[in-house]
């Protein structure tokens, strides 16, 4: 059974050729890993390019229009699956999702449809949490699974084992452009019936860079959550 890590990447060149080997080193023995970049500035796809020469479980994607995490992330779904996968893995290329958990939920989905690495269930945990953002965070996630009408405890995660028959019912409807297609995909779990586990994980910060997200993203997540529950 062929499992395939698919990566959303933009300026991760410090960090994508250390998640690219931890991946191959705990996935199973048919792992591959897709990368879909952006075309980043700062030569992320040039790394992953001549990684994929070296080892043809490496596969580039590389993006020139409609840019954007949401974009990235649907044709990552749609191309694992014209690969061949099995099992796509969704996780972030900054090193904040550790591979270590690959083993547990290829166990765990064999009793769901998705798994999801959850930093807020028993078990999990987030490093970089202090009471102000631990505070928001909490708001967020409650708002998020009454909106969407997911009850799952974290709703953010981009850490995410899906079977092959969820994306190929849900990847054609996805139309976010940018990280709310994280929220976009729970809604059309939901409305699908697909069965969701959540697996205990840490979560780490990431090994190199800035991250993408600004303060003004999470209000316009909410403000996204409730047109995607009114509109569809």
């Amino acid at each position: 059974m062929k499992t395939i890590a698919m990566i959303p990447t933009y300026n991760e060149a410090g960090n994508i050729e250390k998640v690219i080997n931890d991946i191959l080193k705990n996935g199973a023995a048919e792992m591959e890993v897709l990368v879909v970049d952006d075309m980043s500035p700062d030569g992320t796809y040039k790394i992953v390019e001549e990684l994929s020469k070296i080892n043809p479980k490496i596969h580039l994607m590389l993006r020139t229009e409609k840019k954007g995490r949401g974009y990235a992330g649907a044709e990552g779904f749609k191309k694992a699956l014209e690969l061949g996968a099995d099992f796509v893995l969704e996780m972030d290329g900054d090193g904040s999702h550790d591979p270590k958990y690959i083993g547990e939920f290829l166990q765990t989905i064999k009793g769901c449809d998705v798994v999801i690495g959850s930093r807020y269930v028993a078990g999990g945990k987030d490093e970089q949490r202090g009471i102000l953002r631990r505070a928001v965070s909490s708001f967020a996630r409650h708002y998020l699974s009454i909106v969407i009408g997911v009850d799952v405890n974290d709703p953010t995660s981009g850490f995410r084992l899906f079977k092959r028959n969820v994306l190929q019912t849900i990847a054609p409807k996805l139309k976010a452009s940018d990280p709310f297609i994280v929220a976009e995909v729970l809604f059309y779990l939901r409305k699908n019936h697909f069965q969701i586990k959540e697996y205990p994980i840490e979560f780490f910060s990431r090994i190199s860079g800035q991250s993408k997200l600004q303060p003004t993203t999470l209000l316009k997540y909410l403000f996204k959550s409730l047109k995607l529950r009114v509109v569809r």
